[in-house]
């Protein structure tokens, strides 16, 4: 009989977040592609419409779909009170915190499960974010600390914070994420730019005008460092663009140069970074940095605000610390840019789904 690693993959039907969406339908691919002789991997989903033809779509060559009887915010409720009807055991793995957190026996009915924790929103900026939200991720962090095998995090710097939050102990395990895979400058990036209204040559943010996301000190420092480039900011929340252009004008970068976009499909996302000279990550949070992966796996230099979790990440990739500065000498010259350049493409081969995926597999062997 083979072993079956059964992954939770409601965003892969109805998503929450495009990030965690695109997470899940990787690492699920990658685990498929690296499954062990006498193992496979197969999925629980939430029901809805279409669920079958949705995942296996995303999702090719799972062995079994097990569908529950809730939609997945009904779902999520569920699972919040600890309610998992029809579920079943064995290896359970969840790319994000949604997973049925119950009372098991690991040691004599090898059942297991293990969630994972990409960022820590609901503590570091929980003001800015809608109050359910907020006490459904603590409510599963505790269920996770209680009945969790494993919980994994992208990097060290989340470890050690995740485990002042709850008695892990040695349960916390860290293994990044990756850009989509495939992710690469699209051949048509000319006209994709054309029609998202992109300029060539640009500076590329990422995230809205709440305070954590860094923006202001973002605009502040592009305008220290004394460049005079277009700047593109991409996942604005919509109706985000005034307040957007507002805190670029506070910090003397004139709107005219200011391009404010929304969530892009992966190949728009890479097509503004074929236009890009560099990505400036301002955010200082506990979180795996998507763009800034992203970033580096097209060769885009990368300049970050100074965090643990961007100086694991970006490591030689980039510079951080002062942003201004930074911008300044990555800027300072032609060499200078396609030396960056170089390194970020260089540093941006370390992360792979593939390469995640085979370290899933291990901890469940180990576990």
């Amino acid at each position: 009989m083979s072993a079956v690693l059964r992954v939770v993959l409601d965003q892969v039907v109805s998503p929450t977040d495009a990030d965690l969406a695109m997470a899940s339908r990787e690492l699920a691919r990658a685990l498929v592609a690296s499954t062990p002789s006498g193992c496979e991997v197969a999925a629980i989903v939430p029901s809805g419409a279409d669920v079958a033809g949705t995942v296996e779509g995303a999702v090719p060559g799972l062995a079994s779909l097990a569908r529950m009887p809730l939609a997945r915010r009904e779902l999520a409720a569920s699972w919040q009170l600890g309610v998992a009807p029809g579920v079943g055991g064995g290896m359970i793995h969840s790319p994000t915190l949604m997973a049925p957190l119950v009372k098991h026996d690991r040691v004599h009915d090898n059942d297991q499960t293990v969630v994972t924790l990409w960022d820590l929103d609901a503590w570091e900026r929980p003001g800015e974010l809608a109050r359910p939200a907020v006490a459904w991720h603590r409510s599963m962090l505790k269920r996770t600390a209680k009945h969790a095998d494993a919980v994994v995090v992208p990097t060290h710097a989340a470890a050690s914070r995740v485990a002042e939050l709850g008695g892990f102990g040695d349960r916390i395990r860290v293994i990044s994420g990756a850009a989509p895979a495939g992710f690469r400058v699209p051949t048509d990036e000319v006209g994709r730019r054309r029609a998202l209204t992109v300029p060539d040559g640009c500076v590329v943010m990422s995230g809205s005008s709440a305070p954590s996301a860094g923006l202001a000190a973002g605009f502040a420092a592009i305008a220290a460092a004394g460049t005079d480039l277009p700047v593109v900011v991409l996942d604005a929340p919509e109706g985000d663009e005034p307040a957007v252009l507002d805190l670029a004008a506070a910090a003397g970068v004139a709107q005219e140069r200011v391009h404010v976009r929304g969530a892009l499909e992966d190949a728009d996302r890479a097509a503004v970074l074929g236009a890009a000279v560099a990505l400036v990550a301002p955010s200082e949070l506990t979180a795996f940095p998507w763009r800034v992966v992203e970033a580096l796996a097209v060769g885009v230099p990368v300049v970050a605000a100074e965090s643990e979790s961007h100086r694991e990440v970006v490591l030689d990739g980039g510079v951080v610390g002062d942003i201004a500065a930074g911008l300044a000498e990555v800027l300072g010259s032609t060499a200078a840019v396609e030396r960056y350049a170089v390194l970020a493409g260089d540093r941006g081969r370390a992360f792979s789904w593939l390469g995640a995926a085979e370290r899933v597999w291990q901890l469940h062997a180990d576990l």
